[in-house]
């Protein structure tokens, strides 16, 4: 069984992310729509090691080969 404090840490995690993703990753609208500062959204992004995912289309750059 995980502690109260890891649990809480995933439900946060994933809170973020999901606010991130509503706001189109604009920190500023993610921060307000969970009632944080952007300050603090920013330091949790970091802490959390939380990433935008790159969407693909399904080609490749040729430049890039």
């Amino acid at each position: 069984m995980d502690s109260l404090k890891k649990r809480v840490e995933e439900i946060e995690r994933e809170e973020i992310i999901n606010a991130l993703k509503e706001c189109e990753w604009v920190m500023a609208r993610a921060a307000r729509r969970l009632g944080i500062t952007e300050r603090m959204i920013g330091y949790k992004i970091k802490k959390y090691g939380i990433r935008k995912e790159v969407e693909t289309i399904g080609f490749v750059n040729s430049s890039r080969w």
